[in-house]
């Protein structure tokens, strides 16, 4: 069973559901309380263990790199102002030379191709895919736990996913376990926006994947499915014909911030949460409520 060391983070979407402050700023550069959305993603993956990641880019995109990058300017002002906590702080965020790779897709055919475009970087190895518009709020991380999870089932493919209501089903991607639902659970399909009567679970699919490298051959060959576009799952119900797909109900909380309200809860949560800042922004918060109501 081979070590998954490589994740592909797809930013090369346009990040239409919060416009208009994705016009000229990446979504995935968008602030979450002090730090950039992408940040924490990627915050996330290299506690999971991964050693190389795979930023799959569009157009007006090149903020991402930059920012993973040095900037000496700033840095020596810094220097020179005697901010050594700040320039610690920016120092930390800079990836080991050589542990980031930038390919792009010139078209929005949808994620399954956005993950196809990966496929020389990442090679004849399993992956992992993070969707950054979502981020998890986990300890340890989601992807930790899916690693441990791909450790102990032996391999395989590993999706995430957790718990929603009900009646909310119709809303997400769901999958059909095998058995039970704790745990690891075996899985013998997924359906994408189950009608609630037939929803085969509760268990939506969070954003977070352990994939076999076996999926790029699927994708290449895969036709345009919801919304025209090559999507990622519908190569997935191909590949678990022939491989075990296990699933885990990891324990935290995810945020979308994908839209508007998601992204707003998101920045509550992380600015709550916070070791320094935690209590000024909770009456902060208390604050602004108090003004609104």
């Amino acid at each position: 069973m081979k070590k998954v060391r490589k994740a592909v983070l797809p930013v090369a979407g346009l990040g239409t559901r919060v416009l208009p402050a994705t016009k000229s700023i990446p979504k995935e550069m968008l602030p979450v309380f002090d730090r950039p959305a992408i940040q924490y993603v990627v915050d996330e993956a290299l506690e999971a263990g991964i050693e190389h990641l795979v930023f799959v880019t569009g157009r007006n995109k090149g903020a991402i790199e930059d920012y993973f990058d040095r900037a000496y300017e700033l840095e020596t002002t810094l220097q020179n102002k005697g901010k050594d906590d700040v320039l610690a702080e920016l120092e930390a965020s800079i990836p080991e030379p050589g542990s980031m790779s930038f390919v792009r897709q010139q078209a929005p055919k949808g994620l399954g191709h956005a993950i196809w475009c990966a496929r020389d970087v990442i090679g004849d190895e399993p992956f992992a895919i993070l969707l950054p518009d979502v981020l998890v709020k986990a300890a340890p991380s989601c992807l930790a736990q899916m690693t441990a999870a791909y450790e102990q089932s032996g391999g395989g493919n590993v999706i995430a996913v957790e718990e929603v209501a009900r009646e909310d089903v119709n809303k997400y991607g769901i999958i059909d376990p095998e058995g039970g639902t704790e745990g690891v659970i075996k899985m013998k399909g997924m359906v994408e926006k189950p009608d609630v009567d037939s929803a085969p679970s509760n268990l939506s699919i969070t954003g977070r994947y352990i994939l076999q490298p076996e999926i790029f051959k699927l994708l290449a060959t895969q036709g345009r499915g919801a919304g025209n576009e090559i999507q990622l799952t519908d190569a997935m119900a191909r590949l678990m014909e022939e491989q075990a797909f296990h699933a885990v109900k990891y324990e935290g909380r995810s945020y979308d911030c994908g839209n508007k309200i998601g992204y707003l809860t998101a920045i509550a949560a992380y600015a709550l949460n916070d070791a320094e800042w935690g209590a000024e922004a909770r009456q902060a918060l208390a604050d602004a409520l108090d003004g609104a109501s």
